[in-house]
């Protein structure tokens, strides 16, 4: 066992409500959780990925380590570490093999097309994001979820509340597993 918590990984394409149901999460205050967000160590542009990482996916596979080691290494007092962001299943499997972390879980949250369009021209105002590659990135992670076995949640027309109750379930279920195993808070 790693000495760091539990992971539950939730990721997904660009407006599919990962943001706003870790937020409603954060208000429910769960007891030995912590919430972590990819993108909080900073993104760099794509040029900068590709200058400093070859590609986009290499500096992506490699924040996807980095997030893992961290959260393995380390629990913060933490009994499951949530971790929302964008990326692909098989960079966060290969990095929970690495770092031996026994207990893991990788939930997909995903919306239709046209949900991600209005989320993306409307409350985020990214309507650059709006585009064929996140519809292809979308439909990639749902293959993926769906080849995986992984839980999809449809954000589409689900309230954040309904959704992070789904989530929560979902640690619980990891808790439940992890038995006298996983770290305690203070531990």
């Amino acid at each position: 066992m790693s000495k760091g918590a539990a992971i539950l990984a939730v990721i997904g394409a660009s407006a599919a409500g990962k943001t706003t149901v870790i937020d409603e999460l954060a208000q429910r205050n769960l007891a030995g959780v912590t919430l972590h967000h990819f993108d909080s160590i900073g993104v760099p542009s794509v040029e900068e990925m590709e200058q400093t990482f070859g590609s986009a996916e290499a500096w992506q596979e490699a924040t996807t380590d980095q997030w893992i080691r961290r959260l393995a290494e380390s629990s913060g007092g933490s009994e499951i570490a949530v971790l929302e962001g964008q990326t692909r299943p098989s960079f966060l499997r290969d990095a929970f093999v690495r770092y031996a972390v026994s207990l893991s879980s990788i939930v997909l949250l995903d919306c239709a097309a046209d949900i991600r369009w209005l989320r993306l021209h409307g409350p985020r105002n990214q309507p650059d994001l709006a585009n064929a590659q996140m519809d292809s990135w979308s439909a990639y992670l749902r293959g993926q979820a769906d080849a995986l076995g992984l839980p999809v949640l449809d954000t589409g027309a689900a309230v954040p509340a309904v959704i992070a109750d789904a989530l929560v379930l979902e640690i619980e279920r990891l808790r439940s597993m992890g038995g006298n195993n996983l770290l305690r808070p203070g531990s």
